[in-house]
């Protein structure tokens, strides 16, 4: 919905678009390509913010480098547009510093696989408390179109123009094996139920991990023909599986092939913060104070 019209409908009808209180209208019109998923996400997890009940003074967006690292700088919340490939170590910090903000990561495949994947794999065996969104559009939208960390076998991108040859992560499977509490995957085309699983990912305590599979039209689409971007939601919606629970080393993703959505983990582990205190009460006794959003001030 364009700025003006937004405008036109609420002066003449007394109607606003639910989403609109979440974002920076300043920032709008956005700069995603027409036929990109990425709005389709931040719509969802507007949606789910309204159902959490939080206190959205208490939470905060952390992204990094690309295009999906522009949510952060739409979203009406404290924000912080990072470095490329360090949103998690950025959330990370803030998290141990002010330990009663609710942490969401939001950024794209390349910038949490690829420069960050590190930071993805120490964070969830450690389970700090933050909510990962990766928005997973198989390629580098924002620099060109090279080939992503989750760029299926063989469709082509600027860095492999005789198609891809290199095997992608499994993101599942990873976040499952790195200790993640929490692990989902839906596409654009699952709105209610990617909006559900981003609720349940606020109000889950540890690391969450939450796939959102959404087209590149104007980069990854056009370089392989694959239409705009109401086609491969079409795609989405022909070649999707639910299948909640489904084993994560099941659920690799090929080149326009069939795609497995669903929760498929759902699990309990203390938090880095909560191991720490653990720890550090059975050392030290009554000596070791704890952590907490008063600790340090005087």
């Amino acid at each position: 919905m364009s700025t003006q019209l937004a405008q036109d409908l609420e002066a003449e009808f007394g109607l606003e678009n639910p989403v609109l209180p979440y974002l920076r209208k300043d920032r709008i019109p956005h700069i995603w390509c027409p036929g990109c998923g990425i709005g389709t996400t931040v719509n969802c997890f507007a949606r789910a913010l309204t159902e959490s009940g939080l206190d959205l003074d208490q939470v905060a967006i952390v992204s990094g480098i690309g295009c999906t690292g522009r949510v952060a700088g739409y979203l009406n919340l404290d924000s912080f547009h990072t470095t490329h490939g360090r949103a998690i170590p950025f959330a990370t910090g803030l998290k141990l510093s002010k330990p009663g903000t609710k942490l969401v990561v939001y950024s794209g495949d390349g910038d949490l696989f690829a420069i960050g994947g590190n930071h993805f794999v120490h964070a969830a065996r450690r389970n700090m408390d933050l909510m990962v969104v990766c928005v997973n559009n198989f390629t580098y939208g924002m620099t060109g179109g090279q080939v992503a960390p989750t760029t299926p076998l063989g469709p082509t991108q600027t860095t492999m123009p005789y198609g891809n040859f290199e095997n992608s992560f499994n993101l599942p499977f990873l976040a499952d094996a790195c200790g993640a509490v929490y692990v989902a995957r839906w596409t654009v085309y699952h709105v209610k139920q990617l909006a559900r699983a981003m609720r349940e990912g606020l109000a889950k305590k540890g690391f969450v991990f939450i796939e959102a599979m959404a087209p590149c039209p104007t980069l990854y689409s056009r370089r392989n023909r694959l239409g705009d971007g109401v086609a491969q939601v079409k795609y989405y919606k022909e070649r999707s599986v639910i299948k909640n629970g489904a084993d994560t080393k099941d659920l690799a993703l090929s080149y326009q092939g069939d795609i497995v959505v669903g929760k498929f983990v759902d699990r309990e582990r203390p938090t880095w913060l909560e191991s720490m205190d653990e720890h550090f009460t059975k050392v030290l006794g009554q000596r070791y104070a704890g952590h907490g959003d008063e600790h340090g001030k005087d």
